[in-house]
């Protein structure tokens, strides 16, 4: 995301990675293999902002050809030493492959840009993606703009400001899903679940 909105929530990531890689987290397997099952037998999988790499690592032993990535090296440094491979440092607006996947997978990780950036990333995402590939995303849910108390920016859309973002990025077919669950930050939240599909 540009730097105006990124200064504070890259040096929490800078400054926190081992401790937030670390932090008691399993990964979610139900919604994992929701996605995995939209997906061919060892398909191609984009994870996007993989964090400490638990994502990566539960679809690389269901036996998929994943690239985990994150935009801090810090974390990805963290994940490359859980996974024993490298993790390349990509930020969102340097996206740029075509037709390459068959998932993306974004777990909390896209709520980090700003809604006058997030369908040009979105535009990335679903050209990177071949007919027929799934993006999975989550957002937490919300009416405005803000940071949490560690000065972590977040987008928290609502449901229809994200489902026309999806739409003035060009994705027709979006589902969202909405369940409450918890935060890094220690609050409750109400998450978005997107699933988006891109036409064959």
């Amino acid at each position: 995301m540009p730097t105006s909105d990124s200064d504070d929530t890259a040096r929490f990531y800078r400054e926190n990675a081992a401790s937030y890689a670390q932090r008691p987290r399993t990964a979610p397997a139900a919604r994992l293999d929701e996605f995995l099952s939209r997906l061919p037998r060892g398909g191609a999988v984009l994870e996007l902002g993989c964090g400490s790499g638990q994502d990566s690592a539960y679809m690389l032993a269901r036996g998929f050809d994943v690239t985990p990535t994150d935009g801090s090296p810090e974390l990805a440094a963290e994940a490359a030493r859980l996974l024993g491979r490298n993790v390349d440092v990509v930020r969102f607006e340097e996206l740029c492959s075509l037709d390459t996947f068959e998932g993306i997978w974004a777990e909390a990780c896209l709520l980090h840009v700003p809604r006058a950036d997030l369908a040009s990333v979105l535009g990335r995402i679903f050209r990177a993606l071949k007919g027929g590939g799934v993006l999975a995303a989550s957002f937490k849910s919300g009416e405005a703009e803000a940071r949490d108390r560690y000065g972590r920016f977040f987008n928290y859309p609502s449901r229809r400001c994200l489902t026309l973002l999806f739409q003035d990025a060009g994705w027709p077919e979006v589902e969202i899903t909405e369940l409450d669950g918890g935060s890094y930050d220690g609050t409750p939240t109400h998450w978005l679940h997107v699933t988006a599909v891109k036409p064959r």
